[in-house]
C-alpha cells in the first residue's frame, strides 16, 4: 500500500509528484468546494444586506479562497513559490506593459465589487443602451439588453464611461409621456381624461402620485405631460405603450383631437 502511495507519477529537477500528492490534491480541492459553499451560504442567510450585496460579497471572498487555495495547491505538488515568484518577475513586468488593459479590467471588477455603485440587477443606461445588470465578473459583466440580448462588457466600460443607474438608491424612478391636443380642447376636461389614463395603469405606483402638467403652447397643440413613477424600470416602454393606447381610446370616447402639424404657405404671384 505504501509503495502505491508513494509511487512516482511524474518527475522533473526538484518537482516529484506522487499519488500522495494527487490524493491530498483532490481532497483539497473537495475542501474548498465545500468551503466556498458554506461561506455562499452564510453569506445569503444574512438579512441585512441586499442580494446585490450579497451577490458582490461573496464573490469577493470567492476570488480570494481561490487565489490562496491556487499557492497552497502548488506548495503540494511541492512547487517553491519563491523560486517560481523570483524566476518570473521579469515575464510578469513584461505582461504587465503588454496587458495594461487586461489588468485594468481586472481591477475595475473589483472596484465595482466593493464599492457597489453598478450591482447585479441594477437598470443602467450606457451610451443609449438600457439594460440590467446580470452577473459581475472579475474582468467582464454580462447584461441583458430591451432587445434580449445578452452582451459582454469589460469593466473599464462601467468604471470610466459616465452612465445612468436607474436603480442606484431606489427601486422606482419618474418617467413622462407627453401628448399634444388640438387648440380647441377643455384644457381641464383634457387634465382629467390624462389624469384618468395614467392612473388606470396597474404597473403606475400609487404613491408617489401621478400627475399631469400643461407644459407649453405648441405652433399646432397645447402640450401636455403626464408625469408617473414605476417599479417596472426595465420594461417601462411597454408602460409608456398601454398608458399611450388608453389616451387614444379616451381622446376617442370624449372627442378630443391630436392635431397634425399644421403650416401657412405663402405663394409668390
Amino acid at each position: 500500500m505504501n509503495e502505491i502511495i508513494d509511487y512516482t507519477l511524474f518527475k522533473e529537477g526538484d518537482i516529484d509528484v506522487k499519488v500522495i500528492s494527487v490524493i491530498k490534491s483532490l481532497l483539497f480541492i473537495i475542501a474548498v468546494l465545500f468551503v466556498l459553499k458554506l461561506i455562499r451560504k452564510t453569506i445569503y442567510k444574512i438579512d441585512k444586506i441586499d442580494v446585490s450585496k450579497k451577490y458582490s460579497l461573496y464573490n469577493l471572498v470567492r476570488y480570494f479562497v481561490i487565489f490562496i487555495s491556487i499557492l497552497t495547491g502548488l506548495q503540494l505538488f511541492g512547487f517553491n513559490l519563491s523560486v517560481l515568484v523570483a524566476g518570473s518577475a521579469a515575464l510578469l513586468v513584461g505582461l504587465g506593459l503588454g496587458l495594461q488593459n487586461l489588468f485594468s479590467d481586472f481591477i475595475s471588477g473589483i472596484i465595482l465589487l466593493l464599492d457597489s455603485s453598478v450591482k447585479v440587477h441594477d437598470v443602467i443606461e450606457l451610451n443609449g443602451m438600457v439594460c440590467t445588470v446580470q452577473e459581475i465578473n472579475l474582468r467582464t459583466s454580462i447584461v441583458l439588453t430591451r432587445d434580449d440580448k445578452y452582451i459582454i462588457l469589460p469593466n473599464t466600460d462601467l468604471t470610466r464611461n459616465q452612465l445612468i443607474n436607474w436603480t442606484h438608491s431606489e427601486r422606482s424612478s419618474r418617467f413622462e409621456v407627453t401628448v399634444g391636443v388640438d387648440y380647441a380642447s377643455d384644457v381641464k376636461e383634457v387634465i382629467a381624461i390624462l389624469q384618468k389614463a395614467v392612473e388606470s395603469q396597474p404597473a403606475v405606483l400609487k404613491e408617489p402620485k401621478p400627475f399631469v402638467r400643461f407644459t407649453d403652447f405648441g405652433d399646432s397643440s397645447l402640450n401636455f405631460s403626464i408625469i408617473f413613477w414605476s417599479e417596472e424600470l426595465f420594461r417601462v416602454e411597454n408602460i409608456k405603450s398601454d398608458l399611450r393606447i388608453k389616451i387614444f381610446e379616451l381622446f376617442k370616447d370624449n372627442i378630443i383631437t391630436i392635431p397634425f402639424p399644421q403650416r401657412v404657405v405663402h405663394l409668390k404671384k
